[in-house]
């Protein structure tokens, strides 16, 4: 009889081991403390919102807090793979912490798709593809702007990290492209409360625009201050910053600002030819409706996108490999990049083995903040 319970015990445990290798399991990591919750709360609430199944395959998201720290980051990803053996890796929502986390999962093999612009070694590239705009095809956007409202001279104020650098060096090349000038470079640390030495320099050197590169929260600051130092000329924010926070921190500091967003957000202003324009009325119903009127977000948007793409790609690598096997990790990376095109609500993205970032030019929208609200530049 204690023979007989062995065997049923057995059993069970077997059926149980066959059950939870069949689901797909997700490393989620979220910058949901520190400088960067701004972008990962919000990211976390339209995860409430993801399917609980996909191709009949159970899906787990395993949620953990960076704390918008690469180490910490990087302690995640260990654990995900090593304790929670996931199919693949969503995170970070900041560009430093996705930065350090993309060599684990390259050492790994395991797909990282990061919820930020983020820029790594060619080593390291082969298993990263991001949902974020890039940042050439954000600069090519306001760059453009800037040429209809007859800027010349820019100056620029960004993080010391990773996305102030990307940022710089893409907007170098078509700055110079077009004739314009970068008078001023100055940067700031993510945890900075001030930048009045910063502002100072820029006022000082009075040029046409400024653009400031910053995210979430952290945005509003440098704005200010360099408003409160009386420069009176016109101000740009990346698509980092296309956030409720802009507004509500800065107030009537930020009226005027340009930002350059992903349709997203503007899903309502899109004309009907728009392509995005059907997702992203779909994002932004959903998520104001659980979570509240003009609630809407960019980087909830992210994650909106991210079960858009988990739809199509499972099906297809569940032909070459099962949850939770080498071969289902592989597959699920070559499925990215042979994703063909898929409309996103932040616009239409076709990643391929020679492009892990995947939007066109075309991607970039042009808004202003006009009595407290985005609203698409005409």
């Amino acid at each position: 009889m204690k023979l007989v319970r062995t065997l049923i015990a057995a059993a069970v445990a077997l059926t149980a081991a066959s059950a939870a290798l069949a689901d797909i399991n997700v490393g989620v990591t979220l910058s949901l403390t520190g400088p960067g919750s701004g972008l990962g709360i919000p990211m976390q609430k339209q995860l409430t919102l993801f399917p609980k199944e996909i191709a009949g395959e159970k899906v787990n998201l395993i949620i953990l807090d960076d704390a918008s720290d690469p180490g910490k980051g990087v302690s995640n990803a260990r654990r995900f793979i090593t304790e929670d053996h996931v199919d693949l890796i969503f995170g970070s929502c900041i560009t430093p912490v996705s930065a350090a986390i993309a060599p684990v999962a390259a050492e790994n093999k395991t797909l990282q798709i990061s919820a930020a612009p983020v820029g790594v070694p060619p080593a390291d590239e082969h298993w990263v593809f991001r949902l974020p705009q890039g940042n050439d095809v954000m600069a090519h956007a306001v760059i453009e702007d800037m040429k209809k409202r007859g800027v010349k001279t820019i100056g620029f104020i960004g993080y010391t990290d990773a996305y102030g650098e990307l940022w710089l060096k893409a907007m170098e090349p078509l700055v110079a492209k077009e004739g314009m000038k970068i008078v001023d470079v100055e940067r700031f640390q993510r945890s900075d409360t001030s930048v009045t030495p910063q502002a100072l320099k820029l006022a000082s050197a009075n040029p046409d625009a400024i653009l400031v590169v910053a995210s979430g929260s952290g945005a509003a600051m440098p704005e200010m201050a360099i408003v409160d130092r009386g420069y009176k000329g016109k101000i740009y924010q990346t698509h980092a910053a296309a956030t409720p926070d802009l507004v509500r921190i800065g107030g009537k500091a930020v009226e005027g600002t340009y930002v350059v967003s992903g349709p997203a957000i503007v899903a309502e202003q899109l004309p009907d030819s728009h392509p995005s324009k059907k997702a992203s009325i779909d994002f932004v119903t959903r998520f104001e409706k659980a979570f509240g009127p003009g609630s809407r977000n960019q980087f909830a948007g992210h994650s909106y996108d991210f079960a858009i793409v988990m739809e199509k790609i499972v099906p297809m690598a569940l032909k070459k490999g099962k949850p939770g096997t080498p071969e289902f990790r592989t597959a699920l990376r070559d499925s990215m990049e042979t994703i063909g095109r898929t409309i996103l609500a932040h616009g239409v993205m076709n990643w391929t083995p020679a492009d892990h970032w995947g939007y066109t030019n075309e991607t970039g929208v042009m808004l202003q903040v006009k009595d407290g609200k985005f609203v698409v530049v005409k």
